[in-house]
């Protein structure tokens, strides 16, 4: 090499020795296969962290289901049920997120509560522009137990069906509703109900 620098000159050297700084260069930024791999692990990893879990749908329902005896609790006890209502429905529906299709077991005039009022009517009551409406969560009930007939997960959102019962505080048999959740989770990684369809069970 060195007899070979000698015979192309000073330039012809320059130019040999530029060339294979550029090529250094290039190959010194070139992408690590082993580092694009970890990248797509960390993708891959990231997607499993966001999609709901069964066991996360079954604790969301447990949880809904405390938070509607406890509107009544707070109302049995002259407290204010307005402001738990309002909790319960800021922690369980995507209000905030978006569109929430909200179809309640007692409604029939106004069936389909899109909206943050109108849900927080169907729950306590006493909004003039739902006159249907006495409060279903300050019925009131002691107890809501959960019967899946199924659970379907696609990534980040879930839906559920079957029939939920809810205890009424009078000491009465359990009401029997049928109903259609589908959830979603938010930004802060829980879980928010997108669509809620309940009704009763069909009778002749």
């Amino acid at each position: 090499m060195m007899k070979r620098f000698k015979m192309i000159g000073i330039a012809g050297f320059l130019s040999v020795a530029v060339l294979t700084a550029c090529a250094e260069e290039d190959t010194a930024t070139e992408t690590d296969p082993a580092e694009e791999t970890t990248e797509e692990e960390n993708v891959e990893e990231g997607d499993e962290a966001t999609e709901i879990t069964e066991e996360e749908v079954l604790e969301f329902q447990q949880s809904w289901g405390e938070g509607i005896v406890h509107i009544g609790e707070v109302y049995s006890e002259d407290g204010d049920y307005e402001a738990a209502a309002s909790e319960h429905i800021e922690r369980f529906y995507g209000y905030d997120i978006g569109e929430v299709l909200f179809k309640p077991t007692l409604a029939r005039e106004d069936r389909f509560r899109g909206t943050f009022e109108g849900a927080l009517s169907y729950f306590i009551g006493g909004n003039e522009e739902y006159p249907e409406d006495n409060g279903f969560a300050i019925a009131p009930w002691t107890d809501v137990q959960w019967e899946n007939e199924g659970v379907i997960i696609e990534g980040n959102k879930a839906v559920s069906m079957g029939v939920y019962y809810f205890t009424p505080a009078d000491g009465g048999e359990p009401v029997e509703v049928e109903y259609s959740f589908a959830f979603t989770r938010s930004d802060d990684g829980g879980l928010k109900i997108v669509l809620h369809g309940s009704h009763y069970p069909y009778s002749n």
